[in-house]
């Protein structure tokens, strides 16, 4: 990281020991991982002592296995194919083609990014922006000579705050309107104005916080030439397999199924073509382990008491302070254990007929995981992407924005959802 926080290459897992006083060993090891490394192994071993000693019992360890398998496929096969993808200049292409629109204007170029991931978001949900997005701003930031924490930062955070319209936006989403028995139509009317809210205070914590000329420091850029992939055809397969996964979700595809058939198109591709890129590597050990732990972990803490924690945060209030108060348990929650648990474990303790209060939780869960690495699929995929980027982020000044932003939305939220009532 330099002097000013911004992020720095990062090429390792960790920092490296001085020549001759490398740690050996097992230990040595562990001190060299990176710190979400850590994280992740710490949560397989205590999910693996959950179940292997009772705490969780068996049949619900194998059901908590069965319902995060298609997670896990769409996690792995996602991240394979964000890879290859960018291996092939797919990103490169489209950020360029992103520059060039906005015609050597930063605020054009700050609303242009905000509406593609906004709308990416939206249409889609949140997991492709994380995926998809993130290497195409990261890439825009490479060539256009930017630092890449603006870019990459208005794509986690819209890829979180802007998942409230539409059920297919987040699977939160769809859980809460089932909840309350409301079809696609209804449940946007009701989340238009807090979608609304959340994404003007995204962007303007963005703005004044990372995009705004003191921050960036020139007025305009020179839009790059466009950018020529190395290999024709395999920037094709590429994109195809791009499409052929937006496709899938707007099919209603599951979207591991969806995620699995378009990596398996391009590498099929690969295959033929450029079969050296093809490395175990491209598989997210990590993140797999670490969502497979955190499920396993959370499902245990459930069933020992954080049901009734939730209960006695949420509280028996109803009207505008009980709507805060549950946007704020979601918010907090989701950065504590994971946006998804979060919700189910308040919509477990939330009456069946308490509608307001059950939206502002699902308000605090979208708009609230911004501060810790696991609060939302979408922020863990976001930074594996970073970091197959090369771009480190700085965590203390990533967890001071992120708890402001999450604050911010969250009450302007929930504030805009008690006006529609």
């Amino acid at each position: 990281m330099d002097p000013d926080g911004e992020p720095t290459a990062h090429t390792g897992d960790g920092p490296a020991a001085p020549a001759g006083h490398a740690p050996r060993g097992l230990l040595g090891r562990l001190r060299r991982l990176h710190p979400l490394d850590r994280v992740a192994l710490a949560l397989a071993v205590l999910g693996a002592a959950c179940a292997l000693t009772g705490l969780l019992p068996r049949a619900e360890t194998v059901a908590t296995l069965g319902r995060i398998l298609p997670l896990l496929l769409f996690l792995g096969t996602v991240v394979v194919l964000a890879e290859l993808t960018a291996v092939a200049g797919v990103f490169d292409v489209l950020a360029g083609r992103l520059a060039r629109a906005a015609r050597g204007s930063f605020p054009a170029l700050f609303v242009l990014c905000v509406g593609f991931a906004s709308v990416t978001t939206i249409a889609l949900n949140l997991d492709t922006t994380a995926v998809l997005l993130t290497p195409v701003l990261l890439a825009l930031a490479r060539r256009l000579g930017m630092p890449p924490l603006p870019l990459a930062l208005t794509t986690v955070w819209l890829a979180n705050t802007a998942s409230l319209l539409l059920p297919v936006s987040n699977l939160t989403n769809l859980l809460a309107a089932d909840r309350i028995d409301l079809d696609p139509l209804s449940y946007a009317a009701r989340m238009a104005l807090p979608q609304a809210a959340t994404i003007a205070a995204t962007m303007a914590l963005l703005w004044f916080g990372y995009w705004r000329r003191g921050r960036r420091g020139v007025d305009r850029f020179v839009a790059p030439t466009p950018h020529v992939p190395a290999d024709r055809v395999l920037y094709r397969i590429a994109l195809v397999g791009c499409l052929l996964l937006v496709a899938g979700i707007l099919a209603g595809v599951e979207v591991g199924i969806a995620s699995a058939a378009a990596a398996g198109l391009v590498l099929a591709g690969f295959a033929a073509r450029h079969r050296a890129a093809l490395r175990p590597a491209l598989v997210p050990w990590r993140l797999l382990v670490f969502v497979t732990g955190l499920f396993l972990v959370v499902q245990t803490l459930g069933r020992h008491g954080l049901d009734d924690v939730v209960g006695v945060l949420l509280g028996p209030d109803g009207g505008a302070l009980g709507a805060l108060r549950a946007g704020g348990t979601g918010a907090l929650l989701s950065n504590v254990v994971n946006n998804l648990p979060a919700y189910v474990a308040g919509e477990a303790v939330l009456p069946p007929g308490d509608g307001t209060r059950l939206l502002a939780l699902l308000i605090g869960t979208n708009a609230g995981p911004l501060v810790t690495p696991w609060a939302s699929l979408a922020t863990l995929l976001w930074y594996e992407r970073c970091r197959a980027a090369g771009v480190a982020v700085p965590l203390g000044r990533f967890l001071a924005a992120g708890a402001l932003l999450a604050v911010g939305a969250t009450a302007a939220g929930v504030g805009a959802l008690l006006l529609t009532r």
